[in-house]
């Protein structure tokens, strides 16, 4: 008898934290940031990690550009 009352409030509690209301999602979309897909970038000059001036036009292959900008979780 213990076992059942002591199921039956679990199972009731499970069910009320269940049927609480979800947030609602922002529908709202906030403003790009960054390039477009295919979009020209500015120029730029910067130095690399060997002290060498790297520009837009030093990185152009002959395919384009694909700038990568990643942050290390060491830093």
């Amino acid at each position: 008898m213990i076992h059942r009352s002591a199921i039956l409030l679990l199972s009731a509690f499970l069910m009320l934290a269940s049927a609480q209301e979800l947030p609602k999602a922002n529908d709202n979309v906030g403003p790009s940031i960054g390039l477009k897909v295919g979009g020209t970038a500015p120029a730029f000059a910067l130095r690399d990690q060997f002290d060498r001036t790297q520009s837009n036009e030093t990185l152009k292959g002959p395919n384009g550009t694909i700038l990568l900008f990643f942050r290390s979780a060491d830093w």
